[in-house]
């Protein structure tokens, strides 16, 4: 049980999935979450291991479950990755309450439901580290983006806030914040022509840097935003 433990969520495609490999790599063990199972079970097994965690982060009792078991599995917590998201582009006009308490949510609540399960357990341990992934559009937003750029905005506040409240107790709270990557949640709402192939980053890349936030590498940004964006020559 000496190994690390790393929580990643949105863990079964993209971003998420890039970042489980290269912490299996590292030897860490995993916890796999995201709605999907037959993802989860695709990433746990290209990790060569993996405890999968189907499950709505937006549920409060589902995210505590989450870690309850991580710890009884694991007995400790070492790494979280808030990585799950989701973003439509919908004009302010159409979009419903619906549409954005589910952008809210998931971009948000759920870091935060995350932050307040784990935090006893690193205040015990004395030691953690959060990595938030938001996004260029916290501040510049594509037209349509209101609901998650506001949510990414929040996210990286609240990343701040926890660093500053977790600095005392040995914990630290990164925020990487990527522009466009070749996702399918990318895809599902800007066609190759909008944002040609040429001009997005690799998932691999972004799950990099966030892989140095979680080992210490860039252990003095904690609190603020990184920025990533593929510059064209």
């Amino acid at each position: 049980m000496d190994r690390p433990v790393a929580i990643i969520t949105g863990a079964g495609r993209g971003i998420g999935r890039a970042t489980a490999r290269k912490l299996a790599e590292l030897k860490y063990h995993l916890v796999l979450v995201a709605r999907s199972h037959e993802q989860l079970a695709e990433t746990a097994k290209l990790c060569g291991h993996g405890l999968i965690a189907a499950a709505d982060i937006t549920d409060p009792i589902a995210v505590d479950a989450i870690v309850r078991r991580t710890l009884k599995q694991f007995g400790r917590i070492d790494a979280m990755v808030n990585n799950a998201g989701m973003a439509k582009v919908i004009p302010i006009d159409q979009t419903t309450p619906r549409d954005w308490r589910a952008t809210i949510d998931t971009n948000l609540t759920a870091a935060y439901l995350f932050a307040r399960a784990v935090w006893p357990i690193w205040r015990k341990q004395k030691s953690g580290v959060m990595v938030n992934v938001s996004s260029v559009a916290a501040r510049d937003p594509f037209p349509g983006f209101a609901a998650y750029a506001a949510a990414k905005g929040g996210l990286n506040a609240f990343s701040l806030a926890l660093a500053r409240e977790g600095a005392e107790i040995g914990v630290r709270v990164h925020t990487v914040a990527p522009g466009a990557t070749e996702t399918v949640m990318l895809r599902a709402s800007f066609t190759p022509q909008q944002f040609p192939a040429d001009q997005t980053m690799d998932p691999a890349d972004v799950a990099d840097v966030i892989v140095q936030c979680v080992r210490g590498g860039l252990r003095f940004s904690s609190g603020e935003v990184i920025y990533l964006q593929k510059k064209m020559r």
